[in-house]
Formats: structure tokens, sequence, C-alpha cells
């Protein structure tokens, strides 16, 4: 095996998200795609090898072989073609392989990709769909649902931390806010305090403004090895760690549901191979699937201690132009969360900010290192990935 080379991002480009109804999967796949390439300046028989996160292809739209699919479609073959799944960190685990696969020596032009399209069946249809992500026959098979979950762990992180509920509301305005600037948003409307609080209950505390959408969306990376990237790209983004890590599928197994240890794990063991601090890091995508999740991800990540991370919130640190910026596209509350794809499109949200090229309002100043952290189901997976101009 060759020696480990050091991976480097071409280009990233990814679809709106929202509710796509005249595409499908492979429209989707296809548009995020071709973006990419036009991008890159490659052209598709440059593309050695095809990663494709995707969660339920077959529930959602009855697809599966994902990866055929979209090879077929984007006019790839023969080069090999997979899809990869762990859940919501689908497309962050498939980030993650196409890494390997360039630094193996393998292959010199990876694309990585995620993909879902989950706005074709309805409401209850989708969320049995995602149920599937959780631990079956001990949580689901019970009437346990996400917003569910999630609210369990916020009731306790709020009891144990002294957090009142306003902190969760003022997580959805910031990442509102930022989806206001950003075009490819699913939600780009701006909500106060007061909207948040009195917006239906889902699942007690975890109100409508406290819950990421179902929605459609796709996202591609380029991946090749430093030296070639710098041949299409004077900017080429380096991937200094991309870390994968699991948990306890279900929460009652977990040691404290108000820590995600595989974020913790995951996070530890970036930092270790990219030889960074926190205090490198100047801009941040993590998974706010609910409001309570981000500030479990702030302090999971390491970047303050347990039951910290409100009082950044409440500081308005997290905004753009903050001691701490987080989530600049909104996130997945008010950017979007096409489960499949939410991890690659972090990846290009990241790639945007280190390039100087996010629109006006949220792109962080002069950001140099970023880090982005994806979650499967409760926290079953997580993948950390560390990327430097």
């Amino acid at each position: 095996m060759p020696n480990k080379r050091e991976v480097a991002i071409i280009s990233a480009a990814a679809t709106k998200c929202g509710e796509h109804w005249d595409k499908g999967i492979k429209d989707l796949a296809w548009e995020a795609g071709v973006k990419a390439v036009d991008e890159a300046g490659i052209s598709g028989k440059d593309i050695e090898y095809l990663v494709v996160g995707n969660m339920s292809g077959g529930m959602f739209v009855g697809q599966e072989h994902i990866g055929a699919l979209v090879a077929d479609f984007l006019g790839l073959n023969p080069i090999p073609s997979l899809r990869v799944e762990a859940a919501c960190a689908s497309g962050g685990i498939a980030f993650s392989q196409g890494c390997l696969a360039v630094a193996s020596g393998l292959y010199d032009i990876v694309a990585v990709g995620g993909v879902e399209k989950m706005t074709d069946v309805e409401p209850e249809q989708a969320t049995s769909v995602l149920s599937g992500a959780m631990d079956f026959e001990w949580e689901a098979y019970f009437g346990a649902t996400f917003p569910g979950l999630y609210a369990l762990m916020a009731k306790r992180y709020m009891y144990e931390y002294n957090v009142k509920i306003e902190t969760l509301a003022n997580v959805a305005v910031k990442n509102h806010f930022h989806g206001s600037l950003n075009p490819l948003a699913h939600f780009r409307n701006r909500i106060t305090v007061e909207e948040a609080l009195i917006s239906p209950m889902v699942a007690d505390p975890l109100r409508k403004y406290d819950c990421s959408p179902v929605s459609d969306g796709a996202a591609v990376a380029i991946l090749a090895p430093l030296e070639i990237a710098k041949k299409y790209t004077d900017t080429p983004i380096i991937v200094k760690a991309s870390v994968p890590a699991s948990d306890t599928l279900s929460l009652l197994k977990r040691r404290d549901i108000c820590t995600i240890d595989a974020t913790v794990y995951a996070a530890n063991k970036a930092f270790q191979l990219a030889h960074m601090e926190r205090k490198d890091i100047d801009a941040v995508e993590v998974h706010d699937c609910f409001t309570i999740a981000e500030l479990l991800a702030i302090e999971d990540l390491g970047f303050c201690k347990k039951g910290e991370a409100s009082k950044m919130v409440n500081e308005g640190q997290t905004y753009v132009g903050g001691k701490f910026p987080v989530n600049m596209d909104g996130g997945l509350k008010a950017s979007g969360h096409p489960v499949g794809a939410t991890g690659v499109k972090q990846i290009a949200e990241l790639v945007k900010q280190l390039r100087g090229e996010a629109e006006r309002g949220r792109q962080v100043n002069g950001a140099e290192v970023g880090l982005a952290h994806n979650v499967g189901g409760s926290g079953g997976t997580a993948v950390v990935t560390i990327l430097s101009r």
C-alpha cells in the first residue's frame, strides 16, 4: 500500500434544499454533480471513484442501488461506485471514505456525494423511515420518535445545567437569521424569540422552530491529492482530518444522555490527527437536527465545558461576526436536512467560507480553518472533519 497522501478538495457544490416537487433523486444528484465538476474544471472521465451517501432511497422513493444509479445517470460508468449509509451521517461517512480512497494512493480523482429525496412521502411515512436510524426494537417499537428522543435529551440537559427554554429559541433565531442570507437554504424567513416560544409544541420542550425540516437536496465534493488538486485550483482546501466514531444506538444504554460520546471521540481524534487545537478553528458547521443538538455539539466538540454553550448562544457569540460562528448557512434548522446529503452539504459550506466566497453578511472574515460535525440518529454515529485553507 502506498504511503498516505495529503487530501484536498478541488470543488464542492450543493443544490438548494427544500421541497423539490419537480425533481427526482437522479435530477438532484445530477444538478450537484454537474456544478461540482464544472467548478473543478474536470470532465466526468477524470473521476475514478464515486462514493454516495444516502440513508433510505428505498423507502423514500423506492430506489435502492443508489451508487450504480448515480454513476449511470451522471455518465460515469464503468468506474466503481457505491452507496454508504449511516442514517443522517451518511454524507459525512461518504466524505470520510472518499478521503481514505485518495489518501491510500489507489485513486487520484474521487467524487463524494450525498443525496436524499424525502418529500414524496406523507409526513407519517417519513417519520417511520427516519425511525430506522434509532434502535427499532427498544425505541421505535414503543412509539419513540426523534423529536421525542431529543426532547428527553433537552429535558435532562435543561435540568442538569439550569438552562432556560429561551436558550433553545435563541439557537433557532440565530440559524434562521443566517439562513435568510443563504440562497440555498430551505427556510429564509427570520424569526423572533417570541415566535419560537409560541410555535406549536412537537415534543415537550421542543417546538416547531426547534426542529429541522424534511428536505430534498444533494451535494458533491471532488477530492484529489494535494499536488494534483493544485493543478485545478489556486485555493485547494486541505482535509486535515475526517474521523468517524460510534456510540450505542439507543439512549437507554448511554452513560449520559446529555453527551454524545461518538462526537467526543471523533473530535479528539480529529484534532490529534490535524495537529490542531480548538482555538485554531474559525468556522463550525454542527449537526443541529434540533436546537438542543447544537448546544450538545458545541460542548462535545470541546469548545467549552458542559453547560456553558448556553452562555455562548445567549451572548450572541455564535453569530457570524461573533467570537465563535456556528452554522453560517443556517444549519440543518434553516438551511435544511436532506439526511443523506447533509454531511457533504456541510463540507460545501465550509469550502465556500474558507475561500471567502460566502454571501455578504454570513462570511466569516479571514476564515482559515473550519470544522464539520455530522451525526447519525441520536448519536449512534458521528463524523468530525477539519478543513484548512
